[in-house]
């Protein structure tokens, strides 16, 4: 690959200092020209088997005064970079995974190579056929079966949904579950026929993804695979035993039944907590189909291979649901409202055939979730991946009132007119944000612009004076 075709971008010593700054970590690194093909195919490997990451290519350190010091020494030129890209290249040949562009600083010399790595859905080796992992600044070796099996099922790449399970197949042939579900399917079959067309069975034992829809005690069959569900009477960032108020409650049964019930018991335990707030204690509600979805989407996407219960963890100021397992494939913290990976593809289409399907709007689960909380006038959840699971964590943490979101948005912009405010602030109805125009109004805080009428109608603020006045909701 010539070097001479890709984007050379100029920045500003402020964001030249920024990077020399930069803390390595989980999601970047630092590199000399001077590594070797070897160490920069290593950490490529890494970023891609683990959550993707950046690397910046012509930065050293020197030592002054016993102090390592970053130093911006690039290469001569982007063709003096070809013997990098190539040895890259040489990894990812589809070169859908990855991208590059140079960055140039005035008063810095040479150009340094930014290589932008993407977390891939299949294992990615180094030169000599290694894989690597990330974890915070360093680069894992994956060593044994064990543990590249591990990697093979965060990434998606095996599914242990379809891992047979040491019981005999009348477990599902022979269930009152899967009798009432075929009754349902369009054409109806018989339940050998059924288990066998949906590849329900191998070697004439059940599956896990049969064993989780369809039988009388999936728990028995497959422990671990409930929910958990804790109430801490803290706001502290960990529930601990002193914190804990009663003993967990454990709910079992097939996935689509132990979504609803998980669903329903977090709601009961939620409707006794009560927040102090402008009109004195109130009681704490979570928009039901951002709690549902964020349930949902724990118990059908999680790794079933880790025999650990989904956790619903109720605080006083938040709920936090933890799936078991890393996100899958291609899916990372950053471009998982955007993207969509079906670990356990079987369960996600299966469920969805039941009356009512919990996933009724398959991809679109989590963004669901973030619409109901900003509707709500909550801030969005925040979904964390630790070592072996994924967190989404939903605070009963209000966004700023409509009023102040109008006021701070004028705050850099000559006008407002009702359709941004509608999308600065959640509301969805015209009137409903005509009002809170006119409750700023009424305060001499802003004015409507004169001569605009119809769709081109808008707002201004009237003056600077009233800038700190008080805009908190009436």
């Amino acid at each position: 690959m010539a070097a001479t075709g890709i984007e050379l971008i100029e920045i500003a010593g402020e964001q030249r200092d920024r990077l020399l700054a930069m803390d390595e970590g989980h999601f970047a690194e630092l590199k000399a020209i001077g590594v070797s093909t070897k160490k920069l195919g290593r950490t490529v490997s890494a970023f891609a088997n683990s959550a993707g990451g950046d690397l910046y290519v012509g930065i050293g350190e020197t030592e002054l005064l016993g102090v390592k010091v970053r130093t911006w020494h690039g290469f001569r030129d982007q063709e003096a970079a070809n013997g990098h890209l190539q040895s890259l290249e040489a990894l990812f040949p589809l070169g859908a995974e990855y991208s590059y562009e140079f960055l140039s600083c005035p008063g810095s010399v040479g150009v340094v190579l930014h290589i932008t790595v993407q977390r891939t859905p299949q294992i990615a080796r180094a030169h000599d056929k290694k894989v690597f992992v990330r974890r915070g600044a360093q680069n894992l070796e994956v060593k044994g079966v064990e543990a590249l099996r591990r990697l093979e099922l965060d990434k998606g790449i095996v599914s242990y949904e379809k891992q047979p399970v040491n019981v005999d197949l009348t477990v599902l042939t022979k269930s009152d579950n899967l009798s009432v579900f075929i009754k349902q399917v369009v054409p109806m079959q018989t339940p050998v026929v059924f288990v066998r067309k949906q590849a329900l069975s191998r070697n004439n034992q059940p599956v896990v993804a049969g064993i989780l829809l369809f039988a009388e005690e999936p728990q028995a069959l497959l422990p671990k695979s409930g929910v958990k569900l804790f109430r801490y009477k803290t706001t502290a960032a960990v529930g601990t035993r002193d914190t804990l108020a009663g003993d967990p409650e454990t709910i079992e049964g097939t996935t689509y039944d132990l979504i609803y019930e998980a669903v329903k018991r977090t709601v009961a335990m939620v409707e006794g907590i009560q927040r102090l707030g402008p009109k004195g204690f109130e009681p704490v509600v979570y928009p039901d189909e951002a709690l549902h979805e964020i349930v949902t989407n724990a118990i059908v996407h999680r790794d079933y291979s880790i025999a650990t219960d989904v956790q619903i963890r109720v605080f006083e100021d938040r709920i936090e649901v933890e799936s078991p397992g890393r996100l899958p494939g291609h899916v990372t913290t950053r471009n998982i409202l955007k993207t969509q990976f079906s670990r356990n593809g079987v369960l996600v289409r299966l469920i969805h055939k039941f009356p009512d399907p919990p996933n009724k709007d398959i991809g679109e689960g989590l963004n669901t979730a973030f619409d109901a909380m900003k509707k709500s006038r909550l801030k969005p959840p925040v979904i964390r991946e630790t070592e072996n699971s994924v967190v989404v964590e939903i605070r009963h943490d209000k966004l700023a009132s409509p009023e102040e979101s109008v006021m701070d948005y004028l705050a850099n912009h000559e006008e407002i007119n009702n359709r941004t405010a509608r999308e600065l602030t959640g509301i969805t109805s015209e009137n409903t944000m005509k009002e809170v125009f006119l409750r700023l109004a009424k305060r001499d805080l802003i004015e409507r612009i004169p001569d605009r009428k119809g769709a081109s109608a808008a707002w201004r603020k009237k003056a600077a004076l009233f800038a700190s006045a008080d805009i908190s909701p009436e």
